[in-house]
């Protein structure tokens, strides 16, 4: 067993997250899994599995991660959502993992998947993230949604072979909802900082996002599905200045 931590961040993910931690088995002998409240089977599904189980409340995405993994055993940090699994190639190379120091983060390749269609094009296609970390140099920030690593500038990064298999959604309605609740986060994170779109911006905005995801970056390869999805992210920029436009009108 390796010396790092897999953090697993989830609510009502008793769909998704028994593939997710059947596919870490063999990988360490710390897994943490950060429930939010679950009302769904999630906490009977993770008691099936030789994890830690955690509970608290949900306070955004970067100051929830972080809570979570101030709880990891080890610094290494192999941070996962809940509709996150790792492939084989990435098992092994986690398996083998030894980090040349400190200062250094693992890119890894992600494989979104629309119900069982893997999204090789348009948003979601050639996507990768930083998500293995040493943990006493790199954390995630305090934003709400979008959170992003704070990394020190003498950091360097490495590609980590294989493949995170994302369950982006299981099906159109919940993916819209999904980028519904985004929209709102997106929208009062922007309002908060001061940020303010012109009455326009939400048409062309929208619009350029669908041709963008759609024609420029080949979504329609990805056919029917790839068509749903730039819809539905034409629809969540849209929502998003919309809802951020509303914020600024209740306060005149």
């Amino acid at each position: 067993m390796q010396n790092l931590s897999v953090v697993v961040v989830c609510k009502n993910a008793g769909k998704v997250i028994g593939e997710t931690l059947q596919s870490l088995q063999g990988v360490t002998d710390d897994v943490i899994v950060y429930d939010n409240g679950s009302t769904d089977n999630t906490l009977e599904v993770v008691a099936g599995y030789p994890v830690q189980l955690h509970k608290g409340t949900w306070e955004g995405f970067g100051q929830t991660k972080r809570k979570a993994n101030s709880l990891a055993k080890y610094d290494w940090i192999l941070s996962l959502d809940a509709d996150e699994a790792i492939n084989t190639v990435l098992k092994a190379s986690l398996q083998q993992f030894s980090p040349e120091h400190e200062a250094i983060v693992y890119d890894i390749a992600f494989n979104n998947f629309f119900g069982n269609t893997w999204l090789k094009y348009g948003e979601w296609g050639n996507d990768h993230h930083i998500r293995l970390f040493n943990k006493t140099l790199v954390n995630w920030n305090d934003s709400p949604v979008h959170e992003e690593l704070m990394m020190p500038q003498n950091i360097s990064v490495k590609k980590l072979s294989g493949a995170v298999l994302h369950r982006t959604a299981e099906s159109i309605g919940d993916f819209e909802i999904k980028m519904k609740n985004y929209a709102a986060l997106n929208a009062e994170k922007y309002f908060a900082k001061g940020k303010k779109a012109a009455p326009a911006k939400k048409w062309l905005s929208s619009v350029f996002s669908f041709i963008q995801n759609y024609f420029f970056r080949l979504g329609f390869l990805d056919g029917k599905a790839g068509f749903k999805c730039a819809v539905i992210s034409a629809k969540y920029t849209f929502n998003k200045y919309k809802i951020l436009e509303s914020l600024w009108k209740k306060i005149k």
